[in-house]
């Protein structure tokens, strides 16, 4: 923060109504973008969480596919295995090889049913992935659509007012220095209270010309004198008589 030097009252509260009036200005300005910075930003983090969702459901479709794989190969091997043992079965000498290859076949063909169950069961919850993420990807492409609707909409405001915005700011770091750290540090703990951004208010038609209570006269005529920096009783925001409040202009 730069020293300045000691103004009267009265400049200090010149001071302060250009500041307000030049940080009302960059409010317009941000008033003129709306809600639509943030309805972008909700809309990237909801395509992010939908791509993340999409990718995790690819990542089971891709695993039920190699589940259903392995049990296609497992079925293979157990048809070559009854082959197998069915040519054996032609060359056994005695009942107890003959029951024991038997088994084997019996085993085997279980092991076939049971993987043909599981693919079954599997091909029942693939059509249920592969089914959301058909959603999932109808989602992304109607956000995607919205969003590329909202980034050109602020995209047009953003060219329209950031040169008008960028000169606006500059004034403002310019209005800062020429204030007192104390008076300032004040000034910007008031003007975050309020939704308006109003810190520095001039007394109208006998009332706050923020929260609206009325100004005793005796209190305005203090006012008027510009002797001293005289903050509003009921919401603490600083008072100007409104003949200095309109002598000061911005561009």
């Amino acid at each position: 923060m730069a020293i300045v030097k000691d103004f009267s009252v009265e400049e200090k509260l010149v001071s302060l109504i250009k500041l307000q009036k030049l940080d009302s200005k960059l409010d317009q300005i941000q008033i003129l973008k709306g809600e639509l910075p943030m309805e972008v930003r909700d809309l990237e983090d909801d395509l992010a969480g939908l791509n993340s969702r999409k990718n995790r459901v690819e990542e089971e479709i891709n695993g039920i596919s190699d589940y259903i794989n392995q049990k296609k190969a497992a079925i293979k091997e157990a048809e070559a295995l009854v082959q197998k043992y069915e040519k054996q079965s032609e060359n056994v000498k005695n009942n107890r090889e003959f029951e024991a290859i038997n088994k084997e076949i019996e085993m085997q063909q279980l092991e076939g049913k049971l993987a043909e169950k599981h693919i079954r069961d599997a091909n029942v919850e693939l059509a249920e992935k592969v089914k959301q993420l058909d959603e999932v990807k109808k989602k992304i492409d109607d956000k995607s659509t919205v969003l590329e609707t909202k980034q050109k909409e602020l995209g047009k405001i953003i060219a329209e007012t950031e040169k008008e915005e960028t000169a606006v700011q500059k004034e403002i770091d310019n209005a800062r220095t020429d204030i007192d750290e104390r008076l300032l540090f004040s000034y910007d703990r008031i003007r975050k209270n309020y939704r308006n951004g109003l810190a520095v208010v001039a007394v109208e038609r006998d009332a706050c010309g923020g929260c609206y209570n009325a100004i005793p006269p005796q209190k305005q005529s203090e006012i008027r004198q510009r002797k001293k920096i005289i903050v509003c009783e009921n919401c603490g925001r600083i008072l100007t008589d409104e003949e200095l409040a309109e002598s000061v202009e911005i561009k």
